[in-house]
């Protein structure tokens, strides 16, 4: 549903009974997109805006938050067995804003463990369910986020490292956009790859998409990494240069679907193709960088200082070994120990310092197209969503990111949005953008929405 559609709804039916009527269909949903609901304080919070006390841009309008953001008073797990029973005692600087606005939490969404995953199939509470097809993965690692935006949440939250709000939204047939790195704050946000991730907003159209931005970006002085912008969505009626990347491919299915928007655009814009060399090594880069900084991040986790805990052993090296190796599942593990391997010594050089050289390759790539192009178009994901189970080989798995992580090394924003099925299963395109150049990408994809969707 469409914040439009909930608001004429809100005009003829009290917010009270339509908050109740989605928590009925969430506790009956085989989708499990949600791991704690904040039912109480959600209908508290409609039975405000029933007596006209609820006030701001999102006033009434239902938003579920991804589990690895801080709200405090609400359980915050990361989808793990070591945060089971975290209840953080801040809000992140994001949930503030939505309480600012009037939006009404109903609930922490489904993710991969500690967001590392493409399926969330790494989660300690289950996997999410894909809407279209019970049998196959939603994504992720947002793939609560993206799921419950079939019919249980109105706006979602989610996080994005290498693709975790694009890859989700493209499995399930709705919108996802990964900010300009620096735009959203991301105090409050519990760490996996610092310098990768950007929380994002997920909606069911592109004008939700650009109010819930509008809410979340601005300045965040707890934020050492926050550029202190504003956004505001002011829609571009132009013609623009689009450029295909070359480099980012995907099946023969989606790859015609992709062809067939390719042809819409067509008729409005200029359409060129682009070649970015340097994709070709972002995928290890990404990985080598991403678990690097997650061996230092999940380091805190230790039983005493965060975390799940045990009785006393007799040596802090037990203790500490134990915790870890009943608190984190199997990916968490891989990847702790593979970002401890590329920056131990002897190895640092030879593998971190090399990641990021690439990832400048990568970002001077993007910018070298963007002299030329206003937004750069692929599809944003190899194939449509797979069964659940079906892939079972982490480098297979790692692959099926190949055309998400290069924005997320660049830093550029970028968004997903439906172009199609392949065999009644959603595929999306990924519309990328300079830097603080979301207005744009949103324009086009307003543009493009009203065509293809």
């Amino acid at each position: 549903m469409k914040v439009s559609e909930w608001r004429e709804r809100l005009e003829v039916e009290k917010c009270y009974d339509l908050v109740a009527e989605l928590f009925d269909r969430i506790e009956k949903s085989k989708l499990n997109a949600f791991i704690t609901l904040n039912k109480d304080e959600a209908l508290r919070k409609a039975e405000e805006f029933d007596r006209g006390k609820l006030k701001g841009k999102l006033a009434g309008i239902p938003i579920a938050v991804k589990d690895n953001i801080s709200t405090k008073g609400l359980r915050t797990t990361c989808a793990s067995k070591m945060l089971a029973n975290y209840i953080p005692p801040f809000d992140a600087h994001v949930v503030e804003r939505l309480k600012r606005e009037g939006a009404i939490i109903i609930g922490k969404t489904n993710m991969d463990e500690f967001a590392m995953g493409t399926t969330t199939e790494t989660s300690y509470f289950g996997v999410v369910r894909n809407p279209h097809d019970l049998e196959r993965v939603a994504g992720g690692s947002s793939g609560g986020s993206g799921a419950c935006l079939h019919d249980e949440s109105v706006l979602a939250l989610g996080s994005d490292t290498g693709g975790s709000i694009r890859c989700p939204a493209s499995f399930c047939g709705v919108f996802g956009l990964k900010p300009t790195y620096g735009l959203v704050s991301r105090y409050g946000l519990i760490p996996y790859a610092n310098s990768l991730e950007q929380i994002g907003p997920m909606a069911n159209c592109v004008e939700d998409l650009a109010l819930l931005l509008e809410v979340i970006a601005g300045k965040d002085e707890r934020d050492s990494t926050n550029a202190g912008v504003e956004f505001k969505f002011e829609p571009e009626d132009k013609r623009f240069r689009i450029g295909i990347v070359k480099e980012m491919n995907a099946s023969d299915d989606v790859m015609k679907v992709f062809e067939e928007v390719v042809e819409v655009i067509k008729g409005r814009h200029e359409v060129v193709e682009v070649s970015l060399s340097s994709l070709k090594y972002a995928l290890p880069a990404y990985y080598i960088i991403a678990m690097s900084e997650a061996s230092s991040n999940l380091a805190r986790y230790d039983g005493v200082r965060y975390g799940y805990a045990l009785e006393k052993l007799d040596t802090w090296t037990r203790y500490f070994s134990k915790v870890r190796a009943e608190g984190f599942g199997e990916e968490v593990k891989r990847r702790i120990m593979l970002g401890t391997y590329a920056l131990s010594a002897g190895y640092y050089g030879k593998y971190y310092l090399k990641a990021l050289r690439v990832r400048t390759l990568v970002k001077n790539d993007f910018q070298r197209a963007f002299k030329h192009c206003d937004i750069l178009i692929a599809p944003t994901m190899p194939t449509p969503a797979f069964k659940i189970g079906e892939i079972q080989d982490p480098l297979t798995m790692y692959k099926m990111d190949v055309n998400t992580v290069p924005v997320n090394l660049a830093g550029i924003p970028a968004l997903s949005m439906p172009m199609g099925f392949v065999k009644g299963l959603p595929v999306g395109l990924q519309v990328m953008g300079n830097y603080f150049e979301e207005n744009k990408i949103l324009s086009f994809a307003l543009e493009l929405e009203r065509e293809v969707v």
